[in-house]
């Protein structure tokens, strides 16, 4: 009898079955960490002094097109972080006296940071849950990067689209 002609038998669903997807691969930013947005984004740190004006770190901002700049002394360790928002508050406090004034004047001192090979789930949440939205990477003590919360996300929206795509040639064949 011709193949086409062959009724349904039972054990044609006992063939073996793949799986294309499960939990891990459709939650990928769950095993990603900071060492994956690193290796996009590159090292590059910028810093300023904490004996800097805060003139000085108003134009590195501006120039590099930054919000923030990790404050290191002159071995490159970690002081602090000087955000837009640390200004702005400065610039409410002394209105047309603010640029004069030293960047350790204003800088948060107690700097949460993260590891590279700390999860992005973990760091999106201290950063959500803390307010802030960038954090210095250190490893071994040492300024290794500094990661957004638009980094963060823009690396979730790659996935996401990558995952789209991969849908997107399941079905099509």
């Amino acid at each position: 009898m011709p193949e086409s002609y062959r009724p349904h038998l039972r054990k044609d669903d006992e063939d073996e079955r793949t799986v294309t997807q499960s939990i891990d691969t459709n939650v990928s930013t769950k095993h990603a960490t900071v060492q994956n947005i690193l290796d996009r984004k590159g090292g590059t740190v910028f810093s300023i002094r904490p004996q800097d004006t805060l003139h000085k770190a108003v134009e590195i901002l501006r120039d590099q097109r930054i919000g923030a700049l990790v404050v290191t002394d002159a071995t490159g360790a970690l002081q602090g972080i000087l955000s837009e928002r640390d200004i702005v508050r400065k610039l409410a406090d002394a209105p047309g006296r603010t640029l004069p004034h030293k960047v350790e004047d204003i800088m948060t001192r107690d700097v949460v940071v993260a590891t590279p090979d700390e999860p992005l789930v973990t760091v999106l949440q201290r950063m959500t849950k803390g307010r802030f939205r960038h954090m210095p990477v250190v490893a071994s003590n040492e300024l290794v990067g500094m990661i957004t919360i638009g980094d963060v996300v823009q690396y979730r929206l790659n996935e996401l689209e990558h995952e789209a795509l991969q849908i997107k040639q399941l079905i099509v064949g």
